[in-house]
């Protein structure tokens, strides 16, 4: 098998296995409806094999970022509508990543309302607000039962995914988010159900992705997750540690039959990502960026030496709206634009060139 080979993931067919990363770039305004820069932005990046949207909130408290969009509203449906409409016209495949942002945010980025995490412990940092840079609060810890009603806001932001046109879902476990707070023991400070043992930590998430593959169907559904990758304060410094907790994670959803588990991690064909790659017992999606940009090269090895079934790469793609054209080709890449990642506009979104050949 080669990188611009089909593969199939669960429900998922896909033309190559390039996939576009989940990448905030909060364009979608104070209103978390995506417009038609998003759309275009989406659009123009149809040729990868998959498109894996940014993090999408699936209720307001869940919101990390000014400008993010959400899963909630109807405005909000209608314009991941759209998007999806944009990306089959192209021939195109795209999943919404589900992505509640927990202690990561500020009530000024979520509109006045609770922040919540697994425990009341406060990431050390600041983060963006509408009112500029402020220290990140002491979050309020969920009560069991403001849990299970989290699981249901994951399983009601798949449904309307699904209904918007989107072809599946990832749920965001990852990056010191909410369900990686879960996860993670240095955010992680519960006494019951959800906490303490690697088991009790794994619990939440395996509630989350068990009740959405239910509601829409485990072919559908992906789940990304970033063990040791230490970002956010959501710490995982013992390996053991580290794989008993994702281990058992992956032991109880493998019987699920899941599109594919997506693995943030610098070292993808290492022992602990393979590890877990077995425990998971289905496809795997590899993602070594973030400290470095994932290169064709790396994704050509990843892919031929079958250590992933499919290569999720994020800054080429942002800058290459063609990237599988151009690496298929082996041409040059357009230069990457980071200072413009987190802008407002069109520049340095959906304003790269496209591959002049000839």
């Amino acid at each position: 098998m080669d990188l611009f080979s089909p593969v199939t993931l669960g429900d998922l067919q896909l033309a190559n296995r390039v996939v576009m990363a989940p990448l905030t770039r909060m364009r979608s305004g104070a209103s978390g409806v995506p417009g038609d820069l998003v759309v275009e932005h989406y659009r123009q990046r149809a040729g990868v094999g998959l498109i894996v949207t940014e993090g999408t909130y699936p209720d307001h408290e869940g919101q990390a970022f000014v400008g993010q969009p959400g899963i909630v509203t109807d405005a909000q449906v209608e314009g991941w509508r759209r998007v999806a409409a944009a990306v089959h016209a192209r021939g195109g495949r795209i999943v919404l990543q589900v992505m509640h942002g927990g202690r990561v945010t500020h009530p000024d980025v979520n509109g006045g309302r609770r922040v919540v995490a697994p425990s009341a412990v406060a990431i050390n940092g600041e983060g963006h607000t509408e009112e500029g840079k402020q220290a990140y609060p002491v979050p309020h810890a969920l009560t069991v039962e403001e849990a299970r009603a989290t699981v249901q806001d994951f399983v009601s932001a798949a449904r309307r995914a699904v209904e918007a046109g989107l072809d599946g879902v990832e749920i965001h476990g990852a990056n010191g988010y909410l369900l990686h707070e879960f996860l993670a023991p240095s955010s992680n400070l519960r006494a019951d159900e959800y906490g303490g043992s690697p088991e009790n930590r794994a619990r939440f998430v395996v509630q989350v992705v068990t009740a959405v593959a239910a509601a829409i169907g485990a072919g559908k559904v992906g789940l990304r997750i970033s063990p040791e990758h230490g970002i956010q304060d959501a710490l995982e410094p013992d390996r053991a540690d580290v794989l008993a907790t994702y281990g058992t994670l992956l032991d109880q959803l493998r019987p699920l039959g899941l599109a594919y588990l997506s693995v943030l991690h610098r070292e993808p064909a290492g022992e602990l990502v393979q590890e877990l790659r077995r425990r998971f017992g289905g496809p795997l999606m590899a993602n070594s960026g973030f400290g470095s940009v994932t290169t064709r090269n790396e994704a050509v090895a990843l892919i031929e030496a079958a250590h992933a079934d499919a290569v999720a790469v994020g800054r080429a793609v942002l800058a290459n709206p063609d990237l599988v054209e151009r690496w298929a080709g082996e041409h040059p890449e357009n230069e990457i634009r980071a200072h413009l990642f987190y802008a407002t506009g069109a520049e340095g979104y959906t304003d790269y060139p496209a591959l002049q050949v000839g």
